[in-house]
């Protein structure tokens, strides 16, 4: 499989990584850093706002659900100030609705998390005209079907019962898979 071809850094190479998971903060920004990027980070919505107003970045890495609110207010505070910004939004809820959200507010890209600083560079420096590389470990047909099965249950306000309507399950099966944990 032929390597797509990537966009040089460039002169700034400023990069602001939103996360509030603060081991992964330190792991990404360490790996962005060696590999030319100059980080900034920051771990709520407050300070990646903050950030971007005061010294707007080049490129941001921008987790989605901070525990502050949504990081996609990050993404449109550097989009208003910046509109050649390069911005990947990263979440733990591979959501359709939620990338469709981001990328019509302005991100470059969206990757699942657990992304890892290989497919980070490759989502922010792809070719425009270019899709991004597939990930090199994409989620299982069970943690997507998992996935889905929360993203409905949170947009019922945990209610069992309404999720499983909607899902056309049995309250039980459902109950027995929201106690379990989430597939590789």
């Amino acid at each position: 499989m032929g390597e797509r071809p990537l966009k040089d850094i460039g002169e700034d190479a400023s990069l602001l990584i939103v996360d509030d998971d603060e081991p992964f903060l330190k792991r990404l920004a360490r790996a962005m850093e060696k590999r030319g990027f100059e980080v900034e980070t920051a771990g709520s919505v407050a300070a990646g706002t903050a950030i971007a107003t005061a010294r707007t970045p080049a490129y941001a890495v921008v987790d989605l659900r901070l525990e502050d609110g949504n990081g996609l207010d990050v993404v449109e505070r550097i989009r208003e100030r910046r509109a050649d910004a390069r911005v990947v939004v990263l979440t733990g809820y591979g959501a359709i609705a939620t990338a469709v959200a981001a990328v019509k507010i302005g991100a470059t890209d969206y990757l699942s998390k657990p992304a890892d600083a290989n497919d980070v560079t490759a989502a922010l420096l792809a070719s425009d005209d270019e899709m991004p590389p597939p990930p090199e470990n994409p989620m299982s047909a069970d943690r997507v079907r998992w996935e889905h099965i929360q993203r409905v249950y949170e947009l019922c306000d945990r209610n069992v019962s309404e999720t499983a309507r909607r899902l056309n399950m049995h309250r039980r099966t459902l109950q027995r898979i929201l106690a379990k944990r989430s597939p590789k």
